[in-house]
């Protein structure tokens, strides 16, 4: 059996989602894991692919068609050169939960979605119901076609293998979609999905301005990222992409500071991962304390600056 694990990059390096996915795909068999990096111009990715840990060849298509990572094009590039794999792999980030189902039902296979924990090669385990009840899935389909939870698993490491290349050819545009423009938010903070530390945020900051004047600092001092719940994101008081939870970014950082946030559950089931979670609430009966490893029952207003002076200046 050999596996196939779909790169994500930015043309440039490998990104971290990648290494959990290959995780994954080496516990899913005793055989090969690829690695298929498409794009345009993607030989610095190309080069740090081949040097994961465990991977044996890397699958390298450069085509003008797949520089814009339009997931009809991406989708029919995978079946193209999917004879012979067993598992097809991708990260459940938002351009892996575009692709696997196209790919799935060109396949005319079941997709399976965010899978936890790999029992068997045909077994898998994966959440439902808000990461409520995890339910066990065997698949009978002679391609394994899923998207992997990157945080319920170890990222290989990143140097150390020494996989072989194949370049193979894109194929043509499928004049499906086409690509219009990208607006791209720029941070200097750590990546939710990848952050050590996470300071979030909900409705109890009262409007983006304090939601800033409020959390930034704090997320300064200890080199965090800066996240936000569902209802803090429908009120505008940060931008989408900072959003946490089943519907935004499933994270895992050691640290996970809750500042006025109650506690749904679409958003519980984004942090239940996180090695510490801290709340910060003024509401004692907040669904939030009922998770949290350390609760504190303070209006935010007043703890969260206390914190920032207790800390001291400087990042730490």
């Amino acid at each position: 059996m050999t596996a196939l694990v779909i790169a994500e990059h930015d043309h440039a390096a490998v990104r971290s989602a990648t290494l959990n996915t290959v995780t994954a795909a080496l516990a899913c068999m005793a055989g090969d894991v690829h690695v298929l990096v498409v794009g345009s111009n993607v030989g610095d990715a190309v080069k740090a692919a081949a040097g994961i840990a465990g991977v044996s060849r890397i699958i390298a298509v450069d085509s003008p068609f797949l520089a814009d990572n339009l997931a009809e094009n991406l989708a029919a590039q995978i079946v193209s050169m999917s004879q012979g794999y067993s598992h097809i792999l991708f990260a459940a980030s938002a351009n892996g939960k575009s692709v696997a189902p196209r790919v799935a039902a060109l396949l005319d296979v079941a997709a399976i979605s965010e899978i936890t924990k790999v029992i068997a090669p045909d077994t898998f385990e994966r959440p439902i119901y808000a990461g409520n009840v995890i339910a066990t899935v065997r698949s009978s389909d002679a391609i394994k076609v899923m998207t992997v939870r990157t945080t319920s698993f170890d990222a290989a490491a990143a140097t150390g293998g020494s996989a072989t290349v194949q370049n193979a050819e894109g194929v043509a545009d499928s004049g499906k979609s086409r690509f219009v423009g990208r607006e791209i938010h720029r941070s200097e903070r750590p990546e939710l999905t990848t952050a050590q530390v996470i300071v979030a945020g909900g409705r109890g900051l009262g409007s983006a301005d304090k939601f800033k004047e409020v959390l930034a600092p704090l997320a300064d001092r200890l080199n965090a990222g800066l996240g936000a719940s569902l209802s803090a994101v429908d009120e505008g008081y940060a931008p989408n992409d900072w959003q946490v939870g089943q519907t935004g970014k499933i994270v895992a950082p050691q640290l996970y500071i809750a500042c006025g946030i109650s506690g749904a559950v679409q958003h519980l089931a984004g942090i239940q991962d996180s090695k510490v979670i801290v709340a910060i609430n003024a509401d004692e009966e907040a669904p939030i304390f009922s998770v949290a490893d350390y609760g504190l029952v303070a209006d935010l207003f007043i703890a969260v600056p206390e914190l920032v002076a207790a800390l001291g200046p400087g990042p730490r």
